[in-house]
């Protein structure tokens, strides 16, 4: 899926419940926190599979549950920590989300099956091409995606080490 229908079906249900609940629309950091978590695993499975040659595949790693599961607890217990079990659940819904709609066709068989790159380190899987279908000219598109997410994990990785560091240091006084 490209990186807008990973919005999409990511936010639209993050909406609808604010509307429905709250009767209003979320907060721009909620909508940020949101759209981050409906790309976290292009943001590190792409650049790390077709940018550095790391992975087998662009869909492994971050995208599959051995990871997805642990990843998605520790933001749980983190925002239980700091008393943000929404913005919590929102990173995690649409995280899973993106996971879901990668392997939508797999889950939605007759008889569903859990595909190899959701079980990936558990399951090998084949290698994909070293050059993906939307790499264009000379990669191009694969070196903009990399410098992208570099540049969105970076400002999280700083935003997270400040809100650690605001948190954690308060307690300790």
């Amino acid at each position: 899926m490209f990186p807008i229908e990973h919005a999409v079906v990511g936010l639209v249900p993050v909406l609808a419940y604010a509307l429905i609940r709250d009767r209003r629309l979320p907060s721009l950091r909620l909508l940020g926190i949101g759209l981050v978590g409906s790309q976290f695993p292009d943001l590190i499975d792409k650049p790390l599979a077709h940018q550095f040659h790391l992975l087998p595949s662009g869909r492994v790693f971050v995208h599959s549950l051995p990871v997805a599961i642990p990843a998605i607890c520790l933001v749980g217990w983190y925002a239980w920590r700091t008393d943000r079990l929404q913005v919590g659940g929102v990173f995690a819904f649409t995280y899973l989300s993106h996971v879901v709609a990668d392997n939508h066709r797999a889950l939605w068989l007759p008889e569903p099956t859990l595909s190899d790159e959701l079980l990936w380190p558990l399951r090998p899987v084949a290698p994909q091409p070293v050059s993906p279908r939307w790499a264009g000219p000379g990669l191009i598109n694969v070196q903009l995606w990399t410098l992208f997410s570099l540049v969105v994990v970076l400002v999280c990785a700083y935003y997270l080490c400040r809100d650690v560091a605001a948190h954690y240091g308060s307690d300790a006084r």
